[in-house]
């Protein structure tokens, strides 16, 4: 590619608060998001949310509480509570990771979102906001979806949000004492305006119905 002969280290993602329409991303705090985040975590379903995940539903308040004092201080990956607007809870967590400031390269990952979260406009802006900091704020080229292949939810995700699949990592890694083959999504700074057009006009207020019923959906308003 060229073009980049000027090319310099981006920054690293800070501690810092990103605002939404629906919700706001907050640096992992242990005290001000602990309770909320064991909610999300333990509520009914919780086996089927970390299937996939690297760790397992939290065993008590008190396990919980030494995992959180271990990943809010870490740098890579950056944790970031999801919290709602409306009530002010904490909904569900995300994380900036993998991150190569060199190449300009950062990933989104051990997401969870709760019963709350999942499947909702705020859901989606949670990634949007990830994206928009990545690329605008900190101007990375490229930002990565990463994934089990057998995770479908994920990988439809991954594709509904408007990553572009690459390719299947066979025998990537072992978790939970299995192969994990990965699916390999990611979406780059080029394509980023059109994205970032079609999350917006998803994102507005017109775009859903007095029942929050969506008018378009996002893949549709990509294509337009």
């Amino acid at each position: 590619m060229s073009g980049l002969a000027s090319w310099t280290p981006r920054p690293r993602p800070g501690r810092v608060v990103h605002e939404g329409r629906f919700i706001r991303l907050e640096p992992l705090d242990p005290a001000r998001h602990g309770d909320d985040l064991f909610a999300a975590s333990s509520a009914p379903g919780a086996d089927e949310r970390f299937r996939y995940l690297f760790e397992s539903p939290p065993e008590s308040r008190e396990a919980f509480q030494a995992w959180l004092d271990k990943v809010a201080v870490l740098e890579d990956p950056l944790y970031f509570a999801v919290v709602d607007r409306a009530t002010g809870r904490a909904v569900g967590r995300l994380t900036f990771m993998r991150i190569d400031p060199t190449h300009g390269v950062i990933e989104t990952g051990s997401i969870l979102f709760g019963p709350d979260l999942a499947r909702t406009p705020g859901a989606t802006e949670a990634i949007y906001l990830q994206a928009r900091h990545a690329f605008e704020d900190l101007g990375y080229r490229r930002f990565e979806w990463k994934c089990n292949a057998l995770n479908l939810p994920s990988r439809h995700a991954a594709e509904r949000l408007g990553f572009t699949y690459e390719g299947l990592f066979r025998q990537h890694m072992v978790v939970k004492g299995e192969n994990r083959d990965t699916a390999w999504y990611a979406m780059l700074d080029a394509e980023w305006p059109l994205r970032k057009s079609a999350f917006e006009r998803w994102l507005d207020a017109a775009n859903f119905d007095e029942t929050g019923r969506q008018r378009a959906s996002l893949a549709q308003l990509r294509q337009e």
